[in-house]
């Protein structure tokens, strides 16, 4: 999992925005001035306003529950973001593919789910750059947009990750979807939970994500039954 058990079950979340639909092929590479546009500050909320959120989804990919989540968010239209981790990113290149074929934003979530909280710079670049050049290797001309620290311990991994273009990925809202207490209690989790703007964090790796998958299905169309939007994080802090 990619958060810090002591994380509370609910944080504070952001409304969803209608980003751009699935179904629109890879994005294109980012242009070398993005990266001046990163900053350290931990983004946490949507790039805009109202009631908007963003979905993303943690330690995949995953060879059972990744395809059938990427099923459901294009029958929903909704863009999401997917921090990788690089042991499950090398065991499934296709899968990394089919993501960025549907349009789906990637970050880096390291290369094997460390904390790095303690580490020096030069060992947490290390690890980002490898990671990363492995992620440009099974994705060619995907641009990795966003970096979220495993165990949300970070470390001097936020100023690093800025340094490297990635602009560091927190969240508002967690619903503990790393043990999974039932499709319906996450459903309620996500409903009590969600504020204007939240990133919210799932998980679509690291373990059974099934429950997680069937409430992304339920949740869509409810939120938007209450006006919300599905957008993507912000892409400065």
């Amino acid at each position: 999992m990619s958060t810090d058990p002591r994380t509370p079950t609910l944080v504070a979340a952001q409304p969803l925005a209608a980003g751009p639909s699935l179904g629109l092929g890879p994005a294109t590479a980012a242009a070398p001035a993005g990266a001046a546009r990163t900053t350290a500050a931990i983004v946490d909320s949507t790039g805009h306003g109202g009631h908007s959120a963003a979905l993303t989804f943690d330690d995949g990919p995953n060879p059972v529950d990744t395809p059938r989540l990427l099923e459901v968010l294009r029958e929903h239209r909704v863009r999401a973001v997917f921090c990788l981790w690089g042991d499950h990113v090398q065991e499934y290149p296709e899968l990394v593919r089919a993501i960025v074929a549907d349009g789906h934003l990637l970050g880096n979530h390291s290369m094997h789910h460390d904390d790095m909280g303690a580490w020096a710079p030069e060992r947490i670049r290390a690890d980002l750059e490898r990671t990363s050049a492995l992620l440009r290797r099974v994705a060619p001309g995907a641009p990795i947009r966003y970096f979220r620290a495993p165990y949300g311990s970070w470390g001097a991994t936020a100023a690093v990750a800025a340094q490297l273009g990635m602009q560091p990925l927190g969240w508002r809202l967690a619903i503990a979807d790393w043990e999974p207490p039932g499709t319906d209690e996450l459903v309620r989790r996500v409903e009590a939970g969600i504020t204007p703007g939240a990133v919210v964090l799932l998980h679509d790796g690291g373990g059974d994500r099934s429950q997680t998958v069937e409430a992304v299905d339920r949740i869509i169309p409810r939120l938007r039954a209450r006006g919300w939007r599905f957008d993507t994080p912000a892409r400065r802090g």
